[in-house]
């Protein structure tokens, strides 16, 4: 039986493009829309928006599916994507229904976000927020690790607040967790044939091959490394707490701003794990020239603090899940990133990843062998940090 056509990019695209078009037509109706440039996401359909004399981004979600879900197939074909979308759009429970509920709650609490400026038929339009990310700032400034992300969590402490954690609980983005995406990609025997089709269109067989071999390995004791519940009350997380969604418009010492939220319940470690996980990524794909082992060493006393006042005994607990986390979060994107079909634009420093791919795999068996093993968190802890550093400097 021949396999079904897979959707076309430029298809997708152009529905979406269109779609944004109509939308935001319909909710300014006064003014001239002018669509601007594609931003490259993995995730969802993002572009520039301009509404009169102001700029403005509008967000489309294809069914609440990741654009390389999408192009791969998982959805079905082109007409079965446009068909399912049109129901999905006008859904009150579209992940982007809830991402502009989330918003506007933690705009209404005193964080700084990337308002939401509008929201309609299944389209998200949020403010232009322009400005270095926490990632572009610690690459500047390796010595300013530490204060900086100490810095970016404390601006998120009204997230406990009763008026968000009411949406965090009615309009939960559970499925941006990490835990929960890395259970849903490597899933039995179609994670497996998953894992199986990774870099098909962007690595060179010999190098794809090695690395896939690895990353195999790697899933599989992650899989058995399983995450119990975290003990006491489940907090609200701001689930996808990576630094190039905290923004500094005002500069290094000023409040930053948060974009793209996926508010839950989860446990205490899971933002600070997201945080340094993709900072430790980016340690590893594109190091700071002479501040690789400062940048990791700010992100150990990052992750200390953010320790500091749980319990001696509950401590090594936390800080395995930090661990178990950080390394989900990796193989996650990385796997992304090799799913993504070579027509699909990748994020500025997505391709670093990429061709980092084989050294991230290493610094990820290292560290998973020694949790498999059963190494005591603290010292599992700077074994893997030490492992970050000489693949860094490599």
């Amino acid at each position: 039986m021949p396999h079904a056509a897979l959707p076309e990019p430029g298809a997708l695209f152009e529905l979406a493009a269109d779609r944004i078009c109509r939308v935001a037509a319909e909710e300014w109706p006064s003014e001239s829309v002018t669509l601007g440039a594609h931003v490259p996401s993995v995730t969802g359909y993002v572009r520039r928006v301009h509404l009169g004399g102001r700029e403005v981004f509008a967000k489309d979600s294809v069914l609440g599916l990741s654009l390389v879900s999408v192009l791969r197939g998982v959805a079905g074909d082109g007409d079965q994507v446009r068909a399912a979308q049109a129901a999905y759009a006008t859904s009150p429970t579209s992940l982007l229904a809830r991402e502009a509920a989330q918003l506007r709650a933690l705009d209404a609490a005193g964080i700084r976000v990337g308002r939401c400026v509008g929201y309609r038929q299944g389209v998200l339009f949020t403010e232009a927020v322009t400005g270095p990310n926490l990632l572009d700032l610690i690459a500047k400034d390796p010595a300013r690790t530490a204060a900086l992300m100490s810095g970016a969590v404390r601006s998120l402490a009204s997230l406990q607040s009763p008026a968000v954690a009411a949406v965090a609980d009615e309009a939960a983005i559970a499925e941006r967790g990490i835990d929960t995406t890395f259970r849903r990609k490597f899933n039995g025997i179609s994670g497996r044939a998953y894992v199986a089709r990774l870099g098909v269109d962007l690595l060179e067989e010999r190098i794809r091959r090695g690395a896939v071999a690895v990353l195999a390995v790697v899933v599989s004791r992650l899989l058995k490394l399983r995450l119990t519940p975290a003990p006491g009350p489940r907090m609200v997380v701001y689930g996808d707490l990576k630094p190039e969604h905290v923004l500094f418009p005002d500069g290094p010492d000023e409040q930053p701003v948060f974009i793209d939220p996926g508010l839950s319940r989860g446990g205490s470690h899971q933002d600070a794990a997201k945080l340094s996980s993709r900072a430790l990524l980016a340690v590893i794909a594109a190091p700071p020239v002479d501040g690789a082992t400062l940048l990791v060493e700010g992100i150990d006393a990052f992750i200390r603090e953010q320790a500091r006042g749980i319990g001696r005994t509950e401590r090594g607990t936390w800080l395995r899940r930090v661990m178990v986390t950080w390394l989900m979060d990796s193989v996650n994107i990385l796997s992304t990133y090799l799913a993504a079909p070579s027509a699909l634009p990748l994020p500025e420093h997505a391709q670093a990843v990429v061709d980092s791919a084989p050294a991230l795999c290493q610094v990820l068996d290292s560290i998973s062998t020694t949790l498999t093993a059963g190494t005591e968190p603290e010292s599992a802890w700077r074994l893997a940090l030490a492992c970050v550093t000489r693949a860094a400097t490599r």
